[in-house]
Order: C-alpha cells, then structure tokens, then sequence
C-alpha cells in the first residue's frame, strides 16, 4: 500500500513538472520555424500559387511535382528553377534593380562596350569590340567595332602565333573587369593605342544605335537611297527612337530598308508592335501577325487568354514606310521579340523579305512581366513607373507565337537566305560583308557569292580545339531573349 501511494505521488510531481516546463518553453514546430526564418518565403509562396500554377505555359506538366517542394530549402532563385519544365531553357527572373536597370537603360559599373570573337569561317579568337556606345570610356581613344584587344596591362591577351590559351582567357576574365585598368587595342586601320581608364560610373544606352541613310553616290549600282538601322533591343521606354529613325526613312522617301538585328535578344511587345507598325505593308494594316497561344487552364478560366483577345494585329502610322524590300540582318543573338516581328511580316512580304547573316537564336515563346509584391495596387504603381515596394520580377513561359499562317518560330532558329558570318574586321560601314551584302542584293538583285576575307587556320595543338576558348556572349547564356507583355495580373 505505501508502495503504491509513493509511486503515485512521483507519478504527480513528474506530470507537474512536465506541466511546468511547457509553460516556460513553449513548442516549436521546426518547420514553421524555418518558414518565418526565410525572408523570400512570402515572396516563393506567391509566386507558386499565384503565378506558376496559373500562368506558366508546362503548368499542367509541374503542379503537381511543384505542390510538393518545401520553399524554405531553396533561395528564391533555385526555388524558381526548380518550378521549370525539364523542357524549359527560356525563363527567368531578377531583382528590382535588375529590372529597373534594364527598363531605364541605364548601366552601372561599365567599359560600354560588347566583345565578341571572329570564330566561325574566320577561326580567329582575338577578342574584339561589336559594338560601342556611345559615352563609353573607350569612346575617346579611337575604339569602334572591331577594334582588337591585344593587351591587359601589357600581359598579351591575342590570338597571336602562340594561340589564343587557356591562359590568355582566364587572365581576360580576371583583369578586363578591373578598374582602373591599362588596355592596348589594335584599331581598325592596323595602328595601335594604349591607354588606362577607369570604368563609367554610371552609363544611359539607346537601343537605336545607328540610323543612317546610304546614298547611291556612296555605292555601285544603287538607283535610290537605302536605310540603314542598327536595332539593338525592344525597350519601351525608348520607342523614340524608333518613332525618330522610321520618321527619318519615310520623310527620304526610302523603299528598301536593311534593319540589323543581329545583337538584338528581344525585350517589350509595346516596341515590337511599333516596329511592326511601321515595317508592314498597308494591305496588313489589320491583320494578325502575332497569335499569343497560353496553357488550356489558363485560356479556360479568363476569356481574356483566348486566342482572339490574344492576337496582336497591324495598326500602320502616319509614317508607316512603303517598302519593295525588307532586310534583317541576324545571328544567333537575333531572339524572341526579334524572331517574332520577322516571323510575324513573313506572310506579308513573302520573298520581298531577306534574312542575311547567321542562324538566329531560336525562341518561339514569350513571357508575362510578373511582379512581387503582387497585388492590384502594387501593379497600379509600377504602370505609373512607381517601383518602391517591388522586390523581385519573375518571367516565366506563358505562351507560345505563331504568324498569321499558324507558323511558330523553330527552336533551332531561323536559317538566313544568305549565310554571313559576322564580320568584327570592319565597323557598321559599307564594307560589312552583311551590309554589303544587302546593298549588293538591292543595286543587282543578287547576293555576292564570296564571302570577304580569307579564312583564318589557327595551330589548334596551341590554341585547343574549335570552340574551347571563347568569352561568353550574352546569346550564350541559357535564359537569353525576351519577348515580354506588361499584363497586369491579380
């Protein structure tokens, strides 16, 4: 009997002093306790179950795989990647300044310049300049297109008799973006210029990068003028300067424009559709040139992503041009919104319309600007240009184009009506071998069968084999091109 009290009275004290432990610490649920330790888990939450289970193209393939991912294992950019379709090599996201940047076209922390090597045909890897803007840092000392970079600091960087090494490379990547930093290039008239400078701080760039207007003084052949203009990306907010070059052609009374695409990954449908409007003949005006197809749930919920109120028709200008032949020249950086403003005037022109150049990118998709935080007041500020409270931008797939003839642009791109390689031995002057080609296209009616220069053989037991050795490019990353709708979601 007292056996059994004491066993109960200890029974007692030890349930209170359970009790009483409960009280002083509370229980935790550990991953409740790591939900409110993630700072982007509101923002990954959102994006699932607002944005990709609605609006993303493969939604049906990965909502179900996507319910099951914890979004506090990830940062916001692994989560996002990995909510993609194993298809998916397009989509996208980025920070606010990231977007601001890329809206406002103002740079930060920048030499201004775009590099590129002359590999292909030519098999030379010199690292040479594509294009400049101006303001750039370089602008003063003579640097143009194809301008060579010979020397960093006087440590040779040439793809030279010793071959463009493994070595020269990575002593580029570690000292170009340096700064102050001492360069030596070889201009395009053989001399050569050295000089130290120190990066811009702060650079403003323009999409519309040359405008020019070729007389038939200046070539063999040529009966009437032909316009020129060097496009470098869709950007809303400078559809001025499509407005002022397309101004510029119609007032010379052009009729055989070359519009270079060459550099151009894409960007906003506002700018496309301006383009468009003024390219297209006026027996389009009205008609389709770009069909928006979304996911089946997605068309199914909102008559709004229905194939009628997705498709973007010609409006045509004032200053719409009346044109007997179009040219763009491309390459493999010619994506997205470039690919589509070409695919979508196909119809239109038939074989008035010449690609020359090199295979373009291939993406025949596009993608809605989606916003966090991403309520309807936060999108009534940004469409007033009002981003304090944005925090990240995400652009998933959420349709495919197709052309008024149910065309879709190839995943392998777009195969040129002449091949180019593109010439970095001469700057964006009538000697080009695309520009030239296209001049001589309009002067005769035929391309040239030669391509200019002689094909360098570079010692590959120096240099490696074809391809190990090149500076990234932008078209080689895998999320490169855009062709963006600023469609505000709830």
């Amino acid at each position: 009997m007292k056996t059994s009290l004491l066993y109960r009275f200890a029974k007692l004290w030890a349930l209170a002093a359970i009790l009483l432990m409960a009280q002083g610490c509370p229980y935790v649920d550990p991953e409740q306790e790591k939900i409110d330790n993630d700072p982007d888990y509101a923002a990954k939450d959102f994006l699932r179950s607002q944005y990709m289970d609605v609006f993303y193209y493969w939604r049906d393939k990965v909502i179900d795989q996507n319910a099951t991912l914890k979004p506090y294992e990830y940062d916001i950019y692994d989560f996002f990647d990995k909510m993609l379709y194993s298809r998916d090599h397009w989509s996208w996201m980025c920070d606010k300044e990231e977007y601001i940047s890329e809206e406002t076209g103002v740079i930060t922390g920048t030499w201004g310049v775009n590099l590129g090597q002359a590999i292909k045909y030519y098999q030379d890897y010199t690292i040479r300049i594509r294009y400049i803007y101006p303001g750039s840092p370089f602008e003063k000392y003579g640097i143009t297109r194809g301008a060579a970079l010979t020397k960093i600091d006087g440590k040779s960087v040439e793809d030279d008799a010793e071959g463009f090494t493994k070595e020269k490379l990575n002593y580029f990547q570690q000292n170009f973006y340096k700064s102050p930093q001492t360069f030596t290039f070889r201009l395009l008239d053989g001399s050569e210029v050295t000089f130290t400078e120190s990066m811009a701080t702060s650079l403003s760039t323009r999409p519309g990068l040359i405008t020019r207007i070729i007389q038939p003084s200046e070539f063999p052949g040529l009966t009437a003028p032909v316009g020129y203009f060097l496009y470098l990306g869709f950007k809303a907010n400078f559809l001025d300067d499509i407005n002022q070059a397309m101004t510029t052609f119609h007032d010379a009374g052009i009729r055989n424009l070359i519009v270079d695409l060459r550099y151009n990954g894409g960007g906003d449908s506002r700018a496309s559709q301006l383009l468009v409007d003024y390219l297209a003949p006026l027996s389009a005006v009205g008609k389709p040139y770009v069909i928006r197809k979304h996911n089946s749930y997605l068309a199914s919920l909102d008559d709004s992503y229905s194939d009628a109120e997705n498709t973007a028709s010609v409006e045509g200008n004032n200053n719409s041009l009346t044109l007997d032949k179009l040219y763009f020249i491309v390459g493999s950086g010619s994506a997205s919104a470039s690919e589509m403003v070409m695919n979508g005037l196909k119809p239109y022109y038939g074989e008035r319309q010449q690609m020359v150049g090199d295979t373009t990118y291939g993406k025949p998709n596009g993608m809605y600007v989606l916003m966090y935080p991403g309520s309807k007041s936060d999108y009534e500020a940004y469409n007033k240009g009002n981003f304090n409270s944005l925090q990240w931008v995400f652009l998933p797939i959420c349709f495919y184009n197709e052309n008024s003839r149910g065309d879709q642009i190839p995943e392998t791109g777009f195969i040129p009506d002449l091949y180019r390689p593109d010439d970095l031995y001469h700057d964006f002057d009538l000697e080009e071998s695309s520009i030239n080609a296209c001049l001589t296209h309009v002067a005769t009616g035929r391309y040239p069968s030669k391509i200019p220069g002689t094909p360098r053989r570079v010692s590959w037991t120096k240099a490696g084999p074809q391809g190990a050795y090149q500076i990234e490019r932008e078209e080689d990353r895998p999320n490169y091109g855009v062709y963006k709708v600023q469609k505000p979601v709830f």
